[in-house]
């Protein structure tokens, strides 16, 4: 069935997120046809199509962040809601909770994330086995991390649904769910695995109207394919807008439009190559906003197999009369296959209570070489500041590279790629960096760093399959 014949179309998805890597992130793991938009909302989605929200709350003021969701939620118009949240607990989830728990008949919530080995037992998160508040994955943040998810949650009312009852044949799960929600509850559901997730969303989505669900990215892929699974019961067309897919090869002409005409969704990404008439691709920006100890790893890599380095002083970021401007093509920010980096120095101690100055001097700037760079941004502020800068307000998903590395489509057809800033391991950028540039090999006289092989090339994976 094409789709210009197709009479039976899946639910709407109208997710929010309040970063951009995080909305990049849910648009992967759903794995449907949609679109990336970089708030405010100013429409409902489409008929059929998924919409992933980025309301750019992360370090705004709680208050604030809680009017952005509850003005995005006028816009829902039926279909499935989800509010994606950070798998740390991070960000203003307590008041942001608060206004999308509001008008809603139940909330329920899943922040497991098995892939990144977060996962949820008796409401607790769980980092790789180890109770999140317990660890240092906070470090960066002002205060102490949640005890609990319900603690997190603040004044929303909560109850755990213990792994024995998500496990327990169906229709248990449901009952539950149901039953938590009419005792004027929301459900928090521990979870460990994939398959934990699955059951979660299904139940979820046989709970009926005015229920919306609160997680992951985790949650974002096992809903993705229970729509799936609905699309299939309903005879209409399975995985339509996912690369390689039936649907995917009757659109082609949409892949040389910009995103916003009248069938967006994802498209097959494309190797980079050199024009016709031998002029080389455009640059490669990668732009580090991350305070994460592994981007340093990351970053040696990319420089062993070739990129140029330019770290720069935080002070410079923030201090409006030393704000740097980088130009990639000549100068200091010149690198001789095209592929520069840009991170902040980090020999001296950051602020986190600077985040959001230092990743507006960081925009500021990349902004001059990033105008004509295909981009790689890591962070969710620094991503939504530097495309900010260059008045992108919509991404058209493409593919993943790696878990949470996704990469998208501007209006005027550069690739971008944003992942949030703790993800990948230390060959991530490397990995990145040869998706979007096949050729790119090591430099003359440069080995890999500490001892590794450089990363070979990878395929990417198809939307809603993290590796």
């Amino acid at each position: 069935m094409s789709r210009t014949t197709r009479t039976v179309l899946p639910p709407r998805v109208f997710a929010l997120a309040d970063d951009l890597s995080g909305a990049a992130e849910v648009a992967a793991a759903l794995g449907l046809r949609g679109r990336i938009l970089l708030g405010p909302a100013t429409a409902p989605p489409r008929d059929g199509e998924s919409v992933v929200l980025d309301l750019d709350t992360r370090q705004l003021p709680p208050a604030d962040a809680a009017s952005a969701v509850r003005a995005a939620l006028a816009y829902t118009d039926g279909g499935v809601v989800l509010k994606k949240i950070d798998s740390l607990l991070r960000g203003n989830l307590a008041a942001e909770a608060v206004a999308y728990a509001t008008g809603a008949r139940g909330v329920v919530i899943a922040p497991a994330l098995p892939v990144a080995g977060r996962t949820v037992r008796e409401g607790v998160v769980n980092l790789h086995g180890t109770a999140l508040h317990t660890t240092d994955a906070w470090r960066a943040e002002p205060g102490a991390a949640p005890v609990s998810v319900g603690a997190a949650l603040g004044g929303v009312p909560t109850r755990v649904v213990p792994l024995a009852t998500v496990r327990a044949p169906e229709p248990a799960l449901h009952d539950r769910l149901r039953a938590v929600v009419a005792e004027g509850y929301h459900p928090v559901c521990d979870a460990e695995t994939d398959a934990d997730l699955d059951a979660i969303a299904e139940a979820a989505l046989r709970l009926g109207p005015g229920i919306r669900l609160m997680g992951t990215g985790g949650l974002a892929a096992a809903l993705g394919r229970s729509l799936a699974q609905v699309d299939q019961a309903s005879g209409s067309e399975v995985g339509a807008g996912l690369p390689g897919g039936d649907a995917d090869r009757s659109t082609q002409a949409d892949r040389h439009h910009p995103t916003g005409t009248e069938t967006p969704g994802p498209a097959r990404a494309d190797d980079v190559a050199p024009a016709p008439d031998g002029t080389p691709p455009r640059p490669l920006l990668v732009v580090v906003g991350t305070a994460e100890p592994t981007a340093v790893a990351q970053i040696a890599q990319l420089v062993a197999a070739g990129a140029r380095h330019v770290p720069l002083p935080a002070h410079t970021l923030t201090d409006h009369s030393t704000r740097p401007t980088l130009n990639i093509r000549t100068g200091v920010g010149r690198a001789p296959n095209g592929v520069t980096v840009v991170s902040i120095d980090g020999t001296q101690a950051v602020d986190p209570g600077a985040a959001r100055g230092l990743a507006v001097g960081l925009a500021h700037a990349v902004a001059e070489a990033a105008h004509e760079s295909d981009l790689v941004l890591t962070g969710g502020e620094t991503a939504r500041r530097v495309l900010d800068a260059l008045a992108i307000r919509e991404l058209l998903p493409l593919d993943q590279i790696h878990h949470g590395a996704v990469r998208s489509r501007t209006p005027d057809g550069r690739r971008v790629v944003t992942r949030p800033g703790s993800y990948g391991d230390t060959d991530s950028l490397l990995r990145i960096a040869r998706a979007l540039r096949p050729g790119l090999a090591p430099h003359p006289g440069l080995a890999p760093p500490f001892g590794q092989p450089a990363a070979p090339p990878v395929q990417p994976a198809p939307l809603g399959e993290p590796t």
